[in-house]
């Protein structure tokens, strides 16, 4: 279910990061929406991607892990709270070894995501990794 992604499944990535985004992140501008959805490809490019696939092999959520981060992890909004989330997280800390992620402060969804499976704070920036002015919270398991 879940498989290393390859670059022909950026155009789906972008789609369900889109989705995810839209319904997790109300705090984000409208520019700043679309400035990240621009520079997905090159993000993708910079971490390692796994997808989770469903029975007809449509891949309905994502993960990207650089080092022993969690970069990235989003399902699509219409497959939310199926436990996908929580395979790719799964995936993560198991089979990979990752330990580590940031979370938006304002994204109270993922916060609460990774408490609940055992995560705690350590630190915050003020700044996301763009420099922009959303606050990031660090989190270890």
């Amino acid at each position: 279910m879940i498989f290393s992604a390859s670059e022909k499944d950026y155009p789906i990535l972008i789609d369900i990061w889109a989705s995810a985004v839209s319904a997790t992140h109300d705090f984000l501008s409208k520019e700043d929406f679309e400035y990240y959805k621009s520079r997905l490809p090159f993000y993708f490019t910079q971490v390692s991607l796994f997808v989770f696939r469903d029975e007809n092999s449509d891949i309905k959520g994502f993960l990207g892990v650089s080092d022993d981060n969690i970069e990235m992890l989003f399902v699509h909004n219409c497959f939310r709270g199926l436990g996908i989330g929580k395979k790719l997280l799964t995936f993560a800390t198991e089979n990979l070894n990752l330990r580590k992620v940031d979370v938006n402060e304002e994204n109270k969804q993922a916060l609460e995501f990774y408490t609940y499976f055992g995560f705690k704070q350590i630190n915050r920036s003020a700044h996301d990794s763009e420099g922009k002015n959303y606050p990031l919270i660090h989190l270890i398991l």
